[in-house]
């Protein structure tokens, strides 16, 4: 593809370091592309962790940031740049009752399995509204120590098929490298993709999409299948040097 009217990203190991703020230069060619381009970020984390790592790290550019979108908890919040903050055009929540047992279901399937940690980083088991997540070393944990404690997953997908046998009624999937991500049935990044399409009426033919996880257990995949045109990078710089390429061809809006 080389004119999308719309480019979206993964955040974490995407546009930054698993839970971490994102560069300088990152921001500023976001801003670039916003001025050519919607722009939208898909990531499985809250909407305060948004804020966190992207919203408050982008240039004051209130022309721009019009055109981002963003879609925490895969799509089942999206919020829009008002003028003067992002706020949410929808919010889709689970019940009190699902995200209670889906959050007993992580905890014992966890304590059982022997991966629940007792030196952690915040807490392990978070309520995101319309997610609940378990973050094994919790959310704060360095990158470091995120990339060692399950190098081949097999922590992870042994929580995940143990907790989605409790929750029938549930998506239970593989989140980044340490978490596990509970929603609604049917609600991963494709279903925030199709969603984002039907806002903004740019079809998903006309999308692309940045992620570093389009392998056939990865968060990022279901977009791949989806079949919107992806670009797979293997952190932010490297997604950085994909953008200065793609900037030179796009012309900034009239």
């Amino acid at each position: 593809m080389t004119t999308p009217l719309l480019v979206a990203f993964d955040l974490d190991d995407t546009l930054a370091p698993s839970k971490s703020p994102i560069d300088a230069r990152i921001g500023d060619l976001l801003i670039r592309l916003a001025r050519r381009v919607e722009v939208a970020v898909i990531s499985g984390g809250n909407i305060e962790q948004f804020r966190a790592q992207l919203v408050d790290r982008l240039p004051d550019a209130p022309g721009a940031l019009a055109h981002l979108h963003l879609l925490p908890t895969c799509g089942t919040r999206y919020d829009r740049f008002d003028g003067e903050r992002f706020s949410p055009v929808y919010a889709h929540d689970l019940t009190a009752d699902e995200r209670d047992r889906a959050a007993a279901a992580l905890e014992e399937e966890a304590r059982r399995l022997g991966v629940w940690e007792e030196r952690t980083w915040g807490d392990i088991v978070e309520d995101r509204g319309s997610q609940v997540t378990f973050s094994a070393l919790g959310q704060s944990a360095p990158v470091d120590a995120k990339r060692a404690w399950d190098p081949d997953g097999a922590k992870k997908s042994a929580l995940r098929e143990a907790v989605a046998g409790r929750l029938p009624d549930l998506e239970v999937r593989s989140g980044g490298s340490t978490s596990v991500d509970i929603t609604r049935r049917g609600i991963d990044k494709a279903y925030g993709m199709r969603r984002l399409a039907e806002q903004t009426g740019i079809r998903l033919d006309d999308m692309l999409f940045y992620g570093d996880r389009l392998d056939p257990d990865g968060n990022d995949r279901p977009v791949l299948d989806l079949g919107v045109a992806c670009v797979e990078v293997t952190g932010w710089e490297d997604t950085a040097d994909s953008l200065d390429a793609l900037l030179e061809r796009l012309p900034e809006r009239a």
